[in-house]
Formats: C-alpha cells, sequence, structure tokens
C-alpha cells in the first residue's frame, strides 16, 4: 500500500524544449529535454506495469513502432509497448501520425524505409489540446513539433526506427517490418463519460486512461485495488497529505486517499491496469471529514538524469 510523489527523470533530447513551463521549472536552456519519466521514489521497490512520461517537442519525433505483446514475447521481452497520448499543448497546424495510408507489403515497407519515401505513407492528422491518441502495439506513428503530450504507456523502451527526419541516427529496417501493422491505425473508440466528474479516454487491456475534472473546494475518496497514476494538468489540491500541482505526478499502490481540491479546482489524468474502469475508484466526500492517507515525502534527489 503506497501513496508517493513521483521521481522525476530527465531525458534530454535534440528534438526536445529548453522552457517547459507550466508544466515543469527544470532548467533546460543549456541542453534540450525531450521527456520527463515519472517513477518511484524508491529504486528498490518493484517496477510498476506503466510509465508515465511528459513530452516536449521543438522538431518531429522520428517515425517508429513500437512492437505488440505477441511480437514482443516471440523476441525474449515481457511485454509490448501500447501507448496513448493526452494532448496538453499544440498550436495551430501541429499533427501526428498514426498508421499508414494504405495497406503495404513487407516487401513495399522495407523499400520505403531504404529510400525515405515512408514519410509520405504515414497518415498525419492535425491535434489540439485535449485530443487523446491510442497508439496499440504494432502501429507506426510519430509525433510532430511543438507538442507537450502527456503519455502512459506499458513499461517498455522498445523502439524501431523507420525515418529520422536527417538526424543520421540508426534504423532499425528488418524490426520494424517484423513489429509493424503496416496499414491505416485501428478505430479508436470515443470518449465516454463515466460520471459528472470522471471521463474515460481509453479503456484497453494493458491501462485505463481517464481525465477527472473536480469543482473547488471539494472533497474526494480515491480508492484503487492496483497500481495507479496521477498527474495534475489544471488547479491544484491535495492527495493525502501531498499538495499537487501542474505537471505533479503521484503514484498510489493498492490504496486510498483523500483528495482536497482547491479554490480553483484540479482537473487529473488518472491511469491504472486495464483492461475497464474501477467503478468504486472516486467518492464524493464534499460536506464531511475526509480522513487521509499517509504520503511519502519527495526528497532532495528526486529528479534524475537519464541517458539520451
Amino acid at each position: 500500500m503506497t501513496i508517493e510523489h513521483a521521481s522525476v527523470e530527465i531525458a534530454r533530447k535534440p528534438w526536445g524544449r529548453v522552457d517547459l513551463r507550466p508544466w515543469s521549472s527544470i532548467d533546460a536552456s543549456a541542453d534540450p529535454v525531450g521527456e520527463l519519466w515519472f517513477g518511484r521514489m524508491d529504486e528498490r521497490a518493484a517496477s510498476p506495469a506503466l510509465l508515465l512520461k511528459l513530452l516536449f517537442t521543438s522538431q518531429p519525433l522520428s517515425i517508429q513502432v513500437h512492437p505488440n505483446d505477441e511480437f514482443a514475447h516471440a523476441i525474449g521481452l515481457p511485454n509490448g509497448k501500447t501507448e496513448a497520448w493526452y494532448i496538453l499543448s499544440a498550436p495551430p497546424g501541429a499533427r501526428v501520425a498514426l498508421g499508414l495510408k494504405r495497406i503495404l507489403t513487407p516487401q513495399a515497407l522495407r523499400a520505403a524505409i531504404r529510400d525515405g519515401s515512408i514519410a509520405g505513407h504515414v497518415q498525419w492528422r492535425p491535434v489540439a489540446q485535449g485530443d487523446v491518441i491510442l497508439v496499440p502495439g504494432g502501429t507506426i506513428h510519430a509525433i510532430g513539433a511543438n507538442i507537450v503530450l502527456a503519455e502512459i504507456q506499458q513499461r517498455s523502451d522498445t523502439t524501431f526506427r523507420l525515418f529520422d527526419f536527417g538526424r543520421q541516427r540508426e534504423l532499425h529496417e528488418d524490426s520494424a517490418v517484423a513489429a509493424s501493422d503496416a496499414g491505416p491505425p485501428p478505430t479508436q473508440l470515443p470518449a465516454r463519460r463515466l460520471t459528472d466528474g470522471r471521463t474515460v479516454l481509453v479503456a484497453s487491456p494493458p491501462f485505463v486512461l481517464e481525465r477527472i475534472d473536480l469543482q473547488a473546494n471539494s472533497h474526494w475518496e480515491l480508492d484503487t485495488d492496483r497500481e495507479a497514476w496521477l498527474l495534475v494538468i489544471d488547479g491544484k489540491g491535495r492527495v493525502g497529505r501531498a499538495n499537487a500541482t501542474v505537471g505533479e505526478a503521484i503514484f498510489i499502490e493498492a490504496d486510498h486517499a483523500g483528495i482536497d481540491v482547491g479554490a480553483s479546482g484540479m482537473s487529473i489524468l488518472l491511469a491504472y491496469p486495464g483492461p475497464d474502469p474501477i467503478a468504486s475508484l472516486l467518492q464524493d466526500c464534499t460536506g464531511r471529514t475526509t480522513k487521509s492517507a499517509a504520503v511519502q515525502a519527495p526528497t532532495s534527489n528526486e529528479i534524475i538524469e537519464v541517458p539520451t
């Protein structure tokens, strides 16, 4: 049973940003930051099934693919990498790529990787703040420039690059061809509202992703029987005994916590293993005293650099 502020690991990337505000106060002026990874405070703790990140782009990321569970098992990995993106910030013209315009044979996909024409085969789409995109393992995809997004994913860092926009990094032709569902993306189910405050954005076997919007000065009880990641995307409040504001994450494992919402309200993203939403996840306690659970306070070394 655990409730704790998440630690933060910094991944500096050539396509990252130097200004992470309002999502983080980390100084990236000397070396752009592309990703912030949220993790357990105790490095000796068992690894959670899910990984929560923030991504900051000033350039497009590579066109890439991650393995699905079946392919991952075939190459000796414990699981694949299905992920979902929640767009936090995107100017007009911002876009992402998801799937291909048409089905390509393995031979045609291989040729498109070799001559770079894969960049013209991917299916680009505009994105705006609040959009949600599910990226199943095996789906060819890319994130465009000038986007800030929150990502929840299966815990895996296996990526096969098909095209890198001139950055001269290694491509992974054989693995990418073998791992890809080289065609249009699967249909994504629309978001659905469970209650006035809860909206299910994604419900899949690897994870459920919800947006929770809580009224100003309200009080709630969050109760989960599994791991859960909470990210504040607007407003501020208190989770257990931990103050939480925009860009901060809380990890909860099989525990319950009181949530006291601040005067401006609070919106959070909440992710936990799927496939179905937890029916009794959130109870309205406004009007009566809510008992708060203990929380592990953050330490001075909670921000860690990770290799690029």
